[in-house]
């Protein structure tokens, strides 16, 4: 790892936004009151990257809590000191492996769930990674509120097409999709927020596809 790389990971312990690994199940069930103070609702972003979707979003939703989940701290660092240094206090976020995600949230603790370009994990052998799969989807199911709501970005046309799979063979109902992004008529200021990756895969003139659907009640 190397010194820039290290100078982040040591400064993200220091960040009183982010909490790390085994600290977050201290906060399970009770992250709006316990990590922000209040009763509002609480969106995820997983595989938050340097959460740029995360501070966007708690920029223009400032009634929302927002927590951006991944694994690799100098990543975080980004997102976690720009929420800092701007004062946004309605974001958060939580280093750890996304498969844990049972150990730090509550049935029913989530309103809504963010995956943003997230590692397509194309080989065969690794589809039980994607966090489209049915195991993740499992996961998910239980942590959102009934009517919670999922949302994909993502520039890979595979991993986008295995996701409707998935989304189909469960039965779950889809509420807006599309294969190409920013030539449809669903782009808000919400989606137009625009992460790292997406920004070099719109430069190399990659569709982006979305989708965003419900679990059935």
């Amino acid at each position: 790892m190397g010194k820039d790389k290290l100078r982040r990971f040591a400064e993200v312990a220091t960040f009183k936004n982010v909490v790390q690994l085994d600290a977050g199940k201290d906060y399970k069930g009770q992250w709006a009151k316990e990590f922000f103070g209040n009763d509002k609702p609480i969106i995820l972003e997983l595989a938050c990257g340097k959460g740029e979707y995360t501070v966007n979003l708690a920029k223009l939703f400032p009634q929302t809590n927002f927590i951006g989940v991944d694994f690799k701290g100098n990543r975080i660092w980004r997102g976690a000191k720009t929420a800092l240094e701007e004062g946004i206090d309605n974001v958060g976020f939580l280093r750890i492996q996304i498969e844990s995600i049972l150990e730090h949230f509550a049935e029913n603790e989530i309103s809504e769930i963010w995956i943003t370009f997230p590692d397509p994990q194309p080989q065969d052998s690794r589809e039980k990674k994607r966090l489209t799969s049915p195991r993740f989807l499992e996961k998910y199911k239980i942590i959102l509120k009934n009517d919670g709501i999922m949302h994909l970005k993502t520039d890979n046309d595979g991993f986008y097409a295995y996701t409707l799979e998935q989304i189909a063979a469960a039965n779950m109902p889809v509420t807006k999709e599309t294969t190409d992004l920013y030539v449809s008529d669903l782009v808000d200021e919400v989606l137009s927020i625009k992460t790292y990756y997406e920004k070099k895969y719109l430069a190399d003139d990659k569709n982006i596809n979305y989708v965003q659907w419900q679990f059935p009640q």
